[in-house]
């Protein structure tokens, strides 16, 4: 039972570690894309 909670809690962190990694690297990477955007292609940033 023992080893069951322990199989458990590591894919729990696992889910959370990937799901907090993709929000931090994409975030940025959306502000980035529609600052190059507006610069580029005189688009509006809420396009």
């Amino acid at each position: 039972m023992d080893i069951l909670i322990m199989i458990v809690a590591i894919i729990g962190i696992a889910a959370g570690l990937i799901s907090t990694a993709y929000l931090v690297i994409s975030l940025p990477a959306v502000i980035v894309w529609k600052i190059y955007r507006k610069i580029r292609f005189k688009t509006p940033l809420t396009m």
